[in-house]
């Protein structure tokens, strides 16, 4: 009966239990009163079987005061001479969005004052908002637009905003809920991409049309600068300032990976003659910095993918009347310095880079008329990002952290080597603890990195409670990140895995940007199992050195992450002891139909191609998984409030997984958007559930599942 009740509502009992190819499409209807009635139903046995014990109630707590940690480091934006920093905690669950003064912050005596008050705007608009940016006219920052989504969902509503009087300006720029883009090109004139209403979005659900918008006038009315074509992915404009040069920029994203690029002079565009997979970065005084993803050839000269160049629009628009050195290659492509990051600022152009997947950065600066590097000194070993940049005169705070080392920040100046600024105290005590580094071979023969953060006396036994944490697309790369941190992508895996006896793995398989564009494209469309592939090597590898086996792994990942561990589970479900599959893809047959999916088939493929089903059928998880299969037990969670990646696949597939008889927990917050959670309570509440499940499964004989 309680299967039932899980399955099918009482109103669409004859179309939920149909023996169609699909059973569980009405589960599509994000906010349908059925759908809704199965996630209640769902998430109240998932809360029952594991919110109610003892573990997940001290799991939780642990994490809730990890996350809402008062001296962990504040995440920082400079706008003009302020620090701007979104702080949520449990007296404050949607933030307060504050600032201070940046010399006070570099000093280490500052206090903040509060900017918007989220949690007091929702309660009297009656809205849960959750802040997606602030966008602020340079370089007075007195005239901003706040991005705010319900929810907290890609689609936004965005209101003009006084940084002066901290107060949203009656009248001004103002956007109704949509999947917006909006940049300043000065006070009076905005770029604006939005739904103008029929035949104005891609078929991925982005603007099509880039306008340029008047102050005071209809936003109906704004002037038509570009439309893309139905079948791209997105369309918008931007404005590049630096100094007294600037420049006008339409880009027309026709695939994920690919873009056409329009300079705007005085109403006309003209196409830059760049490659469709190079990425406009910025513009350094009257040239623009861009970065290559192919191989280039310009007139004569190669440029290999990776490498980051210089140029004036002009010798991209007519390169026909350029020389081959008209273009500078500012950093040649190298397995030593993969570019992750790169800026233009006052000083020069700021780059970090990867090597063998830890960071480093360069500050690059023209000398005598050539560009030189000098490595910025800062710890090694772990991860390096840019927190913020102040664009009067070059001076940026960087974050240092790896998997044992707390986050720390650093002000750079060219007065001084690197000051400490801020560090966060460590969240659980990681003397006990190690990280080594390995290569394994995938099955053709590529050697895939994987990180083991392990105790220093683990029993080489194979019985080590092991949770394997990997992504494996679109570029992006796992670093090494602390326990509790903003970049930690596993929440308080210290104080709740490792503290506990738990061994953590970062898998660094190909699809991501470790190893620069090659790493990624190697698993594109026909190829995508490579990925999957890795993964499966890394697992084998963890139980040939005998730190865990079989039982004792446990696998999580998110998103296109939470289709590789979909993808891996059905493929090979001897290799693991439990699964954690968040806000996935899983449906792959109708992903390019629901929501945002269309913009992902340069990275998967098109279903609706004969060819090209041909490839995505042999992986994808909701076609391929069996009844009469052993699968390890799997918890799914996702959000009603996720408009990125459908919540339909996450619900189909545990509602399949379930009437076949597989262990299943099921787990839908209201809201949170693609990242499954608005505030630090609703964090806490996932992460506290996926270690519950992970503990339960993965300890023999659920020993450590009653440890509290």
């Amino acid at each position: 009966m309680r299967l039932l009740l899980w399955l099918c509502s009482a109103a669409l009992l004859a179309t939920a239990c149909s023996k169609s190819p699909d059973d569980y499409q009405w589960l599509e209807d994000v906010e349908g009163s059925a759908a809704l009635a199965w996630v209640e139903a769902a998430n109240s046995e998932t809360d029952a079987r594991l919110a109610s014990s003892a573990l997940y109630e001290t799991l939780y707590n642990q994490a809730l005061e990890v996350l809402s940690n008062p001296e962990r480091l504040p995440d920082i934006t400079q706008k003009g001479d302020y620090l701007y920093n979104l702080w949520q905690d449990t007296e404050n669950p949607r933030g307060l969005y504050r600032r201070t003064p940046a010399a006070d912050f570099a000093s280490g005596n500052f206090t903040w004052e509060t900017v918007l008050d989220l949690d007091e705007l929702s309660k009297t608009e009656r809205v849960q908002w959750v802040l997606k940016g602030m966008n602020c006219l340079a370089p007075e920052y007195q005239r901003c637009l706040v991005s705010l989504s319900e929810g907290g969902g890609d689609t936004i509503e965005v209101r003009e905003f006084n940084a002066q009087t901290l107060n949203f300006i009656a009248g001004g720029f103002t956007l109704p809920p949509a999947k917006s883009n909006v940049d300043w090109i000065d006070e009076n004139h905005v770029f604006v991409g939005t739904d103008f209403g029929a035949d104005s979005l891609t078929d991925s659900g982005y603007p099509r049309e880039v306008r340029i918008w008047r102050r005071g006038t209809p936003l109906a009315n704004a002037e038509l600068v570009h439309t893309a074509q139905k079948s791209s992915v997105s369309a918008s404009g931007n404005l590049y300032k630096d100094g007294n040069h600037q420049v006008k920029l339409i880009r027309e994203a026709t695939s994920f990976w690919e873009s056409r690029h329009y300079l705007l002079t005085d109403g006309k565009l003209a196409e830059l003659k760049i490659p469709a997979t190079a990425i406009v970065k910025d513009l350094v005084k009257n040239e623009l910095l861009f970065s290559l993803k192919a191989d280039w050839q310009f007139n004569g000269r190669t440029f290999k993918q990776g490498a980051v160049l210089l140029a004036r629009p002009q010798i991209l628009i007519t390169p026909e009347k350029s020389a081959a050195h008209d273009i500078v290659e500012l950093i040649e492509p190298s397995a030593d310095f993969v570019v992750e990051e790169i800026y233009a600022t006052p000083r020069g152009i700021l780059a970090v880079g990867l090597a063998d997947v830890t960071s480093q950065a360069r500050l690059y600066q023209k000398r005598a008329g050539n560009w030189q590097w000098a490595a910025i000194e800062l710890p090694t070993a772990g991860a390096i990002s840019i927190e913020t940049i102040n664009h009067k005169n070059g001076d940026f705070f960087a974050r240092y952290e790896s998997f044992l080392t707390p986050p720390r920040l650093y002000h750079v100046t060219s007065s001084a080597p690197p000051k400490l600024a801020l560090s966060q105290p460590a969240t659980f005590d990681a003397s006990g603890f190690m990280v080594e580094q390995f290569k394994v071979a995938s099955s053709d023969g590529t050697l895939i990195p994987y990180f083991v953060v392990r105790p220093k006396s683990l029993t080489f036994d194979g019985s080590a409670p092991t949770h394997i944490f990997s992504y494996g697309g679109f570029r992006v790369s796992l670093t090494p990140s602390y326990s509790g941190s903003y970049e930690d992508l596993n929440g308080a895996y210290g104080k709740l895995w490792l503290e506990r006896g738990g061994v953590f793995v970062l898998a660094n398989i190909r699809g991501g940007g470790e190893y620069g564009p090659a790493w990624h494209s190697a698993v594109l469309k026909e190829n995508r199992t490579k990925a999957y592939e890795d993964f499966e090597a890394i697992a084998e590898d963890l139980i040939v050195r005998n730190i865990t086996s079989a039982k004792h792994i446990g696998i999580e990942g998110r998103s296109n992450g939470g289709l590789l561990v979909g993808a891996t589970m059905v493929r090979r479900p001897d290799l693991y002891g439990a699964v954690i599959c968040g806000v996935p893809l899983l449906d792959m047959q109708r992903y390019h139909q629901l929501l945002a999916g269309a913009s992902w088939m340069a990275e998967y493929g098109n279903p609706d191609i004969e060819q090209e089903w041909g490839w995505i059928k042999q992986y994808s998880p909701f076609q391929n998984v069996k009844a009469d299969a052993h699968y390890p037990p799997v918890l799914f969670y996702t959000s009603t409030k996720d408009d990125r990646v459908h919540p339909g696949h996450a619900r189909k597939m545990a509602a399949r997984m379930k009437a076949m008889g597989h262990a299943v927990e099921y787990y839908e917050n209201r809201e949170g958007g693609h990242g499954g959670s608005s505030t630090k309570d609703q964090l806490a509440k996932r992460v506290a559930l996926g270690y519950t499940h992970l503990w339960t499964e993965l300890s023999d004989q659920n020993t450590n599942s009653t440890q509290q």
